[in-house]
């Protein structure tokens, strides 16, 4: 999709969007922006990273929830607040709800990862799971709205919260004037029309490049008008939205110049690169701009480009998850199965083997029975982490030279 000139009727001005720094300062961290020179040796051309996973409720989502609730009246805010979220437009709501002295109601799918829901209570608001996705909650939190009286405040599709979110491109090029390309993530749309809304008029030849896991490809589909199932389990699940905003939708089609999809093993490689290059923790939806920058590297070749980690949110469980098979993806930590006769001293002196190549073992398993092997003989595989895949093939070099049977066992 190729975006078009601002439009003069545009419903998010720059006005709204300077309004809500206004409004929202002191109340929310102004995050940094950092010249990543790993990152940007991968992907062979300049990249700024904005911290948004350092907020208070670790992402970027109390900045629109925040203005929003500034311009309710008071009726309205003593009535109290209903959301619906997969966690961080609920922690935020929450978390300002409280600040304010506001009742708050958050509806979360019942897949949302716990570190989130328990935020989320944590900060003081009534938590109901229901439904497998966002759009069942949604639904839900509707009818609650109803039932209770309550006002509903919309992740994404309300101009008063995009406005919010648009002030994180304000931070941006007050740190990295020098960006001309913005690579952002896509989920219902109101981070990147808020900031593509922002970017479009401050500095009218930017590039917007939006991006969504391709499990979840709903607003690429609207615009490639494409019949796309949404659908899976994705690590990226912030932006796991069936059904984008329709206002997003038109300030989107108005400033957004493409939409790149992302897998989950680029995600996952994104989300480990971050680990290791910039020492900071990103959830799946927050790394998904460095995964298409990693993926597809050719398309922001000679440019500066700025990409926003919008949200630090993950299971620890997870992102352990996700580093361990980074490692064995790299070749630093695999799973050798060795074939060996069953008798006395026949395991250590296997194991003599991989500390000569200094080849830590981290888990070994030992198979006698389930196994085709003749009775006499076992399988043990070894779980064993190295430098790097070359010190693991001089080791399986070593272990076949001295006669034993060894392979590899992949990961899928």
């Amino acid at each position: 999709m190729a975006a078009q000139a601002p439009h003069p009727d545009l419903a998010l001005t720059l006005a709204d969007i300077e309004a809500a720094a206004r409004r929202i300062e002191g109340a929310v961290i102004r995050t940094p922006t950092m010249l990543s020179r790993v990152l940007s040796d991968r992907v062979g051309t300049p990249v700024y990273v904005k911290f948004e996973n350092l907020q208070h409720t670790g992402a970027y989502k109390e900045r629109g929830a925040l203005n929003k609730l500034l311009l309710m009246d008071e009726a309205m805010r003593s009535r109290g607040v209903i959301a619906a979220s997969a966690g961080n437009h609920a922690q935020a709501v929450a978390y300002h709800a409280r600040r304010l002295g506001v009742p708050a109601v958050i509806v979360m799918p019942v897949s949302t990862p716990t570190v989130k829901v328990s935020q989320t209570e944590g900060h003081g608001a009534e938590v109901v799971l229901h439904g497998a996705m966002f759009d069942d909650a949604y639904a839900e939190a509707l009818r609650l709205s109803e039932e209770r009286g309550l006002t509903f405040v919309h992740p994404f599709d309300d101009l008063d919260v995009m406005a919010g979110q648009g002030t994180v491109a304000l931070e941006l090029f007050a740190d990295a004037p020098d960006i001309d390309t913005l690579v952002l993530p896509i989920g219902g749309g109101g981070l990147i029309s808020g900031m593509s809304a922002a970017a479009k008029t401050l500095k009218p030849g930017i590039e917007v490049i939006g991006v969504q896991a391709e499990l979840y490809p709903s607003m690429y589909a609207r615009f490639a008008r494409q019949n796309l199932t949404c659908a899976g389990d994705t690590i990226a699940e912030g932006i796991a939205v069936k059904a984008p905003g329709m206002m997003t939708a038109g300030i989107i089609n108005m400033t957004v110049d493409d939409i790149l999809l992302v897998a989950e093993r680029d995600i996952e490689s994104a989300i480990s690169l971050l680990v290791q290059a910039e020492k900071t923790v990103a959830e799946g939806a927050g790394a998904v701009g460095l995964a298409a920058l990693l993926a597809n590297p050719e398309r922001v070749s000679g440019r500066t480009v700025g990409i926003v980690l919008s949200g630090g949110n993950i299971d620890a469980h997870l992102l352990a998850n996700v580093l361990l098979r980074d490692l064995a993806r790299s070749g630093r930590m695999t799973r050798l199965r060795v074939e060996l006769q069953d008798r006395p001293g026949a395991l250590v002196s296997v194991m003599k083997l991989f500390s000569e190549h200094q080849v830590n073992i981290v888990e070994v398993y030992h198979q006698r029975v389930y196994t085709t092997l003749p009775a006499k003989d076992a399988a043990i595989e070894v779980e064993c982490e190295a430098r790097d895949a070359a010190q693991i093939s001089r080791l399986i070099e070593t272990l076949e030279a001295e006669g034993y049977a060894v392979r590899p066992l992949p990961i899928e």
